[in-house]
Order: structure tokens, then C-alpha cells, then sequence
């Protein structure tokens, strides 16, 4: 068959059709990459490998920004005519495929990051949105030509990652790191932004999304970066055996076959439940997490119970435990955050708890 006809069957015209989704697949595609290799924690490597990615993105703008190099009188007309080829090829296009793939390779670990730290209402709102943005990074590549969008892109960027890299260097959590961080990934923009000779596109949306991204935090929308939820889980009962906490959970139904266990517990009055926390946090941080304990009520939602805390020093590597416990909880829906000392929401999860007579027979399982 020649390329012709080819191009006129109707195998063509579906591969064409298909093409369009392209870029959602490889999304996708490198979505489940990142989530089976990246993990759940921050490394001091992966932070020098973003710096540098974000570093490189610097660089294209810097050069992008420059006046249009004009071919002086003194070049030979063949040399003149293949530069003039050049601008009118694919080539000319590589500066900004490079700028795309670059935002997206710093975006696609934050957003695996922020996707598995996310389990409440505002922080699947966060996890979202930057999905939202990595789906559309595959389609805006003619876009990085308007450079207000390029600028916006960048400063987000160095935003979320200096978000992660200050506490992570400073070992704190305190809210003053996360607003100075976004203050200096939107410095950073803006002093490039500065430094090109034509100033193409606006700086503006750059302090835009800054002032979001600090109202975010405020309203806890964002999870207190650089820690990262590992495991949660509820049990009936709690024990350390070398190095590892063995949990006696409540089985699940026959027909869940993708889970062990359940967050529907049976319990006897008075019988205790306990709930366990492993969160990531970088080396040299020491502060108190606590696991505030919610009971629906439906005349007047969610009511805390208790709030009680427990020291958690950074730096290892499979996460920082903790675990309370509660004695007698009432029947109903129960809900407990993994909390910060200054209210900030690392995680939640949710649970039931339906009074019986005869206490269950639980599972074990290691964390």
C-alpha cells in the first residue's frame, strides 16, 4: 500500500483520532511510573534533581528571552538560507518541548507527593488541581510561546519546590517556612523575569499564584509539606515485635477482594480502638503530631472527642510512627486527622463503629 492510500484508508484516519488522546495516555502512563518508583517520602536527592530541572527551565527562558539573532552581512547566502531553514523547522520548536517536558517532570513527583498525602475534602482539591495541570501540560507546548504562561508555569514550579526544600533544609514545619518559600519562588521568577532583555509576557499571575497558594495554606487546603502520610489504620489491638507494629484489624468481606482489612469495626462496650499514623518527615525535624478523634453527630457534625499528641523526630526512612487510643466509642461514624502542633491536616481517615456482643475475630497485619 502507498503512503498515499494509506493516509486515505480508514486505519489512518482512527491512528489520527487516537493521536489527540496521546498525550492523556503517556500522562497516565508516566503517573503510574512515578507512583510505583517515587514512594512516599521527600530525599535530599530528588531535590537536586528537580533544582536542576527547574535550573534548565531558567536557562531556556533566559535564552528565549533574548533579542532574535539576525545573521550578520558577512555570512555567506548558503549559511543565511540554512539558518532561515532552521526557524522554519521542527528544530526551532525544541526550546519549548524542552520547557514542557521540563515543568512536567518537576510537577508529575510533587503531584504523586501531594496525591498520596491527600485524604481530605481541600487536599483532594490541591492533588486534583495539579492533575489538572499535568494533563494540560501535554497540550501546551505552542502555549509556552506566549510567555506569560511560561513565567506562570515557572513560578509555580519553584514555588512547590522550595515549599518542600526549605523545611526540609531548615528541619521545621512552621508556617513561616511555607510563606517565605512561596515569597522566594515567585522572587526567583520575577528576577529572571528581570534579567531577559525583551520582557516578553507578564510577570503578574506569578504573585496571582502566590497570594493563592499562601490563602491555600492559610485555609488548609495544602498538606504541611515536606511531610508525607505513609500508612493508617485503625485496630483492636497494638503490639512492637523487632521493629515492626503488629496490628489486629477488622477483616474485610469475602467480596472486597482488593483490601485485607476494614474501617467498618464491631466492637464490644468499652472495648478499646486504636489508631495508627506513619508519616515521612525529613532528617533533623522534631515536633508533635497529634490524632484528633471525631465523632458525627447529625445534629451537630463532626464533634472532637480528644486531641492527643505524640513526638515524632525525622529522618527515617520508612516513616515515623505514633498511635492513640480510645476506650468505648460510641456507635456512628468516626473520623481521626493526623495533625500538626499549629492545626495543620497531614492526613485524616475515616471509620465506623457498630456496638456488638460478640468481639470479632481480627487479622493481624505488620506496618
Amino acid at each position: 500500500m502507498s503512503l498515499l492510500k494509506f493516509k486515505q484508508s480508514r486505519a489512518y484516519r482512527h491512528l489520527a483520532t487516537l493521536a489527540d488522546f496521546f498525550p492523556v495516555l503517556f500522562f497516565f502512563g508516566g503517573f503510574a511510573w512515578d507512583a510505583l518508583t517515587i514512594g512516599r517520602h521527600v530525599a535530599g536527592f530528588d531535590l537536586i534533581i528537580l533544582a536542576a530541572y527547574l535550573a534548565a527551565a531558567a536557562g531556556l527562558l533566559y535564552s528565549l528571552g533574548q533579542p532574535r539573532f539576525v545573521p550578520p552581512n558577512t555570512w555567506p547566502l548558503w549559511l543565511v538560507k540554512w539558518h532561515q531553514r532552521f526557524l522554519a523547522s521542527h528544530w526551532h520548536n525544541l526550546p519549548y518541548f524542552m520547557l514542557q517536558f521540563l515543568f512536567g517532570s518537576i510537577l508529575s513527583p510533587l503531584f504523586i507527593l501531594y496525591f498520596k498525602s491527600a485524604s481530605h475534602g481541600w487536599a483532594w482539591f490541591m492533588a486534583l488541581l495539579l492533575g489538572g495541570l499535568l494533563v494540560g501540560n501535554e497540550y501546551m507546548e505552542n502555549k509556552y510561546r506566549q510567555f506569560t504562561i511560561s513565567w506562570a508555569l515557572f513560578g509555580f514550579c519553584a514555588m512547590l519546590l522550595l515549599n518542600f526544600a526549605l523545611p526540609f533544609l531548615l528541619g521545621s514545619i512552621h508556617a513561616a517556612w511555607f510563606y517565605l518559600s512561596t515569597l522566594l519562588g515567585a522572587g526567583l521568577a520575577y528576577g529572571l523575569y528581570k534579567k531577559t532583555a525583551q520582557h516578553k509576557g507578564s510577570i503578574k499571575p506569578v504573585w496571582v499564584v502566590a497570594l493563592l497558594l499562601m490563602l491555600a495554606y492559610r485555609f488548609d487546603v495544602i498538606p504541611p509539606v515536606p511531610l508525607v502520610k505513609r500508612d493508617l489504620a485503625v485496630a483492636y489491638d497494638l503490639s512492637k515485635i523487632g521493629g515492626q507494629y503488629q496490628l489486629s484489624q477488622q477483616p474485610s468481606g469475602w467480596w472486597v477482594f482488593w483490601r485485607k482489612t476494614s474501617n467498618d469495626l464491631k466492637t464490644t462496650p468499652g472495648q478499646r480502638v486504636y489508631f495508627f499514623s506513619s508519616v515521612f518527615a525529613p532528617g533533623g525535624l522534631n515536633t508533635r503530631l497529634y490524632h484528633r478523634w471525631q465523632h458525627y453527630d447529625e445534629k451537630h457534625g463532626w464533634q472532637t472527642q480528644s486531641r492527643i499528641g505524640y513526638s515524632l523526630a525525622g529522618g527515617r526512612e520508612n516513616g515515623f510512627r505514633g498511635y492513640t487510643y480510645k476506650q468505648g466509642l460510641q456507635a456512628g461514624d468516626w473520623r481521626v486527622s493526623v495533625e500538626t502542633e499549629n492545626n495543620k491536616t497531614v492526613a485524616t481517615q475515616a471509620f465506623s463503629v457498630e456496638l456488638v456482643a460478640t468481639p470479632t475475630t481480627p487479622i493481624k497485619m505488620a506496618y
